[in-house]
């Protein structure tokens, strides 16, 4: 892999304008094995300056024509799999098998999802009868700003440049600077693939710097982000005084409802996952898990004993569950949430510590998948997004009591509901505060519907005919008759 990262501007692979980088450590290990450009509004400029170039033609390409690129874009992610694989295990710290089997696949559906979709995209007409017709011209922005997390990588941010490149705009994407060597790998792909210079900008750095840069750019006219809820205040603060199109997927702290009816096996096996894959870190994960009393002893020991069995290790071996969290910082972080629950009363049932590695992975962020139990519900464990390999878990009795517990935090981004009563899961999922309720199962996902949050965990809707919509102006068009 290539120790200096290079944006991606106008079909050319250009150092930054300050000619300043920051390191890229690698999280298994703790030890920098790139750099990154620590890029400036003047290399944003450049950007959009290439985009807004670019446009016209993009705009005016056809969507057959996107199509087969976009169709090239995710074929080559197929046949470079096992290269973005190993570029997202080592620069976000995740078992290589779950790149291998969840990030990349998914980032290369995303591409053949939308260059499908905009096929078949369609807007509406209204005739008044016998006076005019009206219909609805979707026509893409011009330059947009896509900036994404570090969490899922290539995974998200092709969630965001998919949809926004097949309704004719032209991006700059901004990746997570702790995550971005998948994003730098499509900038490759992109230009093998024969993507026309300009249409795809990817410009490195830091969310203070370049960021800003690019949220505060008056040719950008629209921004998806997907990040903290802080980070999303800030954010609107800065482009809602600009008229811009704003998509924000912000934090969640998600809950499990288990009743006593549910299929246990099946159960546990989800739950399990959504606790705990990818140490925690995705924005669905179940980190509150409310139990039914009735089987809440015989969850809870269930649960323990096969979290304690999870293995932390180095992520590029096959026997790996847990992998390195994905920066030091972030490794404090949820060991500081470990200690606070401790203060409000919580006792550690698993985990709640360092795991130390040798060899290395010596100086690795490696935390033990935690259960925590005994905690209030209003506790800021219980209350704060810790996005971390850290769960509660906490007895319920009544439909009625779950509910309440599931709506009592500021976020409303997915949920989890288990139960063989079908009566019951349709009663849950209405009243439940969340942009997505699953039942019987987590994670499971059709790019067709649409995906966001409720209340703190974000504002607009991403994916399907969403995603294309919010990447669309409207424009009603009445013809009258004679």
């Amino acid at each position: 892999m290539e120790e200096y990262l290079k944006n991606y501007i106008g079909g050319e692979f250009l150092p930054p304008d300050s000619g300043n980088y920051l390191e890229n450590p690698n999280p298994a290990t703790g030890k920098t094995y790139s750099y990154i450009p620590d890029s400036q509004a003047s290399d944003i400029d450049k950007a959009v300056a290439a985009a807004k170039n670019a446009f016209p033609a993009w705009s005016k390409s056809g969507t057959q024509f996107r199509y087969e690129v976009l169709n090239r874009i995710a074929d080559l992610i197929g046949e470079n799999l096992e290269a973005f694989a190993l570029a997202e295990s080592m620069d976000s710290g995740k078992p290589v098998s779950l790149s291998r089997s969840v990030d990349i696949p998914r980032a290369q559906s995303n591409f053949r999802f939308f260059a499908t979709a905009i096929l078949h995209f369609s807007s509406e007409s209204h005739n008044m009868e016998g006076q005019a017709i009206n219909y609805t011209l979707r026509q893409p922005f011009g330059v947009v700003g896509c900036i994404s997390p570090w969490n899922l990588p290539l995974y998200l941010f092709s969630w965001k440049i998919a949809p926004a490149l097949a309704a004719g705009n032209c991006v700059v994407g901004k990746p997570s600077e702790i995550t971005p060597m998948t994003a730098f790998l499509l900038s490759k792909v992109c230009k093998e693939a024969g993507l026309p210079d300009g249409v795809l900008n990817i410009v490195h750095g830091l969310g203070p710097s370049a960021g800003q840069a690019l949220v505060e750019h008056p040719d950008v006219k629209a921004i998806s982000f997907t990040g903290g809820t802080n980070t999303g205040r800030h954010l609107a603060r800065t482009a809602a005084p600009m008229f811009k199109k704003l998509s924000l997927e912000l934090g969640g702290k998600n809950p499990n409802l288990i009743f006593a009816d549910c299929d246990f096996e099946k159960m546990m096996a989800e739950t399990m996952r959504s606790s705990f894959a990818n140490n925690g870190q995705i924005c669905l994960c179940g980190s509150r898990v409310y139990i039914q009393r009735p089987i809440y002893d015989k969850f809870k020991e269930e649960f323990v004993a096969r979290t304690k069995k999870l293995v932390v290790g180095n992520p590029l071996d096959a026997p790996t569950n847990q992998g390195a969290v994905v920066s030091k910082s972030h490794f404090e972080k949820i060991l500081s949430y470990v200690a606070l629950a401790k203060e409000e009363g919580g006792k550690v049932l698993a985990g709640g510590h360092a795991v130390q590695l040798s060899g290395e992975n010596e100086g690795g962020y490696f935390i033990a998948p935690t259960i925590i139990e005994g905690l209030p519900e209003t506790c800021r464990t219980n209350q704060e997004e810790i996005f971390g390999p850290v769960v509660t878990i906490q007895p319920f009795d009544t439909e009625e009591e779950a509910i309440v517990l599931a709506n009592s935090t500021e976020y409303g981004l997915a949920s989890t509901v288990w139960t063989s009563d079908l009566n019951r899961a349709h009663r849950v999922a209405e009243q439940i505060q969340a942009g997505i309720v699953w039942i019987n199962c987590w994670m499971l996902r059709d790019l067709r519907t649409p995906f966001g949050g409720v209340k703190n965990s974000g504002v607009g809707r991403e994916g399907g005919l969403e995603a294309l919509r919010f990447f669309t102006e409207p424009k009603n068009v009445c013809v009258k008759f004679h």
